[in-house]
């Protein structure tokens, strides 16, 4: 079972995506993968960090800062930390995780070819995935993904918002 949660940007996609991994969690399964929370400097966000859920290892994803780093928009992207941290913390996740978490599979992540390849292994496993993934992206591993058949979309919404976390859940049972 691979679930993906989807809505629009500033919707709470990752903050339902924690809400679901505290859960699993407090129930004494173990969790793995990736999260990639906003770097925020006087309110102001100039990019992503990237960490591993098991072993805590952090880096930066992409910044404004960053001027060696692959495009996109305004940041600079971080293909070493996409590799030592992300595929690594993914990897692990299939060894040693119940659940495996992936916030997010989105276009900076898929700057790295090796990224969409852990991830579309980690999907082909028997562990439960619980994904965000962007909601109107053309990018044709995220399409590839969205229509697997194994995969179970939820769309946040203002409306389903206090009650996407349970249903989630209750799919996973």
């Amino acid at each position: 079972m691979n679930i993906l949660i989807t809505g629009p940007p500033g919707a709470g996609k990752t903050t339902i995506l924690e809400e679901v991994k505290n859960r699993i969690r407090d129930k004494g399964y173990s969790v793995g993968g990736i999260s990639c929370p906003e770097i925020r400097e006087k309110g102001i966000r100039t990019g992503f960090y990237i960490t591993d859920l098991s072993s805590g290892l952090t880096g930066v994803l992409a910044s404004i800062y960053d001027n060696k780093g692959l495009r996109m928009g305004k940041y600079g992207v971080n293909i070493d930390n996409i590799g030592e941290i992300g595929i690594k913390a993914l990897k692990n996740a299939l060894k040693t995780a119940d659940y495996i978490f992936i916030d997010e599979i989105g276009p900076m992540e898929l700057k790295s070819t090796s990224f969409s390849q852990t991830v579309w292994e980690v999907m082909e496993s028997q562990k439960p995935v619980i994904a965000v993934i962007h909601q109107r992206s053309r990018n044709s591993f995220i399409l590839k993904v969205k229509n697997r058949k194994d995969v179970l979309i939820f769309n946040l919404t203002m409306q389903n918002r206090d009650s996407l976390t349970e249903e989630i859940l209750e799919s996973i049972k």
